[in-house]
């Protein structure tokens, strides 16, 4: 089992630097590199005189990247392989910042080097993101919205704090955190992989406690993942719909299958033998488990990121 995760994990890699490789990085020509031609000439040349000024001062190197559309690469991954080919900030000191949008895509992020994670930390960057630049972006307004965030991430490096509630300029409503999960901070494709991979596991503990009777330790087991998982992939409005779904489609069903013959003779299996077989699984009446002739449970494992820095969309 260690053999094929690794194989997977490897094969994942394989295809992720092969996908990312597949579109250019461009040259650095300059501290704003407008290649999705976004920008007007004055914003391009403020934006320029400011980060060198900001440069000169602190040493710190701030770039901003406009390409049209990243053609399904994931915008973490570009932005990580830019920031390193281009190798922004000075040796020793990683003190660059990448600020990348992608106009058709409807993506952006703020690339953080390693060593202003400390001045910039995620939280700040995503901030940045979704208060100060994705309201004006919402209005096309490109030249406002990227010059805004620059500004934003200068006044943060100088130690100058951002508005504890800043405004949408849209509707007036105060940005928190809270509101940032309403919309899931993916693209769509990883959404669907991510969403086939959690809903497969807990529909099918979902679908085995539903097949299980007289047990309802799984209906109160599963509430909380349905409450959180699905957050990742739906939003918080989504998931508050799937777990409503789910707190009254699981003891519906199990009432709707209890008047079947298979069902009742699982029940009655369990009472009078302790067990019985529902599509392969063996089901114990003295536990909370079950069992599949092959073995029982599952692994899973986790990633890291090469470097800080937030995302998202508008």
């Amino acid at each position: 089992m260690k053999k094929i995760s690794r194989f997977l994990i490897i094969t994942a890699l394989i295809l992720m630097t092969s996908v990312v490789s597949a579109i250019d990085i461009p040259y650095l020509t300059g501290r704003v590199n407008d290649n999705a031609g976004i920008l007007s000439a004055e914003t391009r040349q403020l934006l320029t005189d400011s980060l060198k000024t900001h440069e000169d001062r602190t040493g710190n190197q701030i770039v901003v990247l406009t390409v049209t559309s990243l053609d399904g690469v994931n915008i973490e991954d570009y932005s990580n392989a830019v920031f390193n080919e281009w190798k922004l900030g000075q040796k020793g000191k990683n003190n660059g910042i990448l600020i990348v949008i992608v106009p058709e895509d409807r993506r952006m992020r703020i690339e953080v080097g390693y060593g202003l994670e400390g001045s910039l930390p995620d939280l700040l960057a995503s901030r940045i993101i979704q208060e100060i630049m994705t309201p004006k972006f919402k209005n096309d307004d490109y030249d406002g919205g990227i010059t805004d965030g620059v500004n934003a991430v200068i006044e943060v490096l100088d130690g100058k704090s951002l508005p504890e509630n800043a405004v949408n300029e849209e509707d007036g409503s105060s940005s928190h955190s809270f509101s940032q999960m309403e919309k899931p901070d993916m693209p769509v494709t990883e959404r669907i992989l991510l969403g086939a991979f959690i809903f497969g596991i807990i529909g099918l503990f979902t679908v085995l406690g539903i097949m299980t009777p007289k047990n309802w330790f799984l209906y109160v087991f599963l509430i909380p993942f349905w409450a959180m998982f699905p957050i990742v992939i739906v939003g918080t409005r989504g998931a508050l719909i799937c777990l409503i779904t789910y707190l009254i489609g699981f003891p519906a069903a199990k009432l709707f299958l209890r008047k079947s013959k298979w069902y009742q003779k699982a029940g009655k299996d369990l009472s009078t033998k302790g067990s019985t077989s529902i599509g392969g699984f063996v089901i114990n009446s003295g536990s909370s488990g079950w069992s599949s002739g092959g073995g029982s449970g599952f692994s899973g494992g986790g990633g890291s990121s090469g470097g800080g820095g937030a995302s998202g969309s508008w």
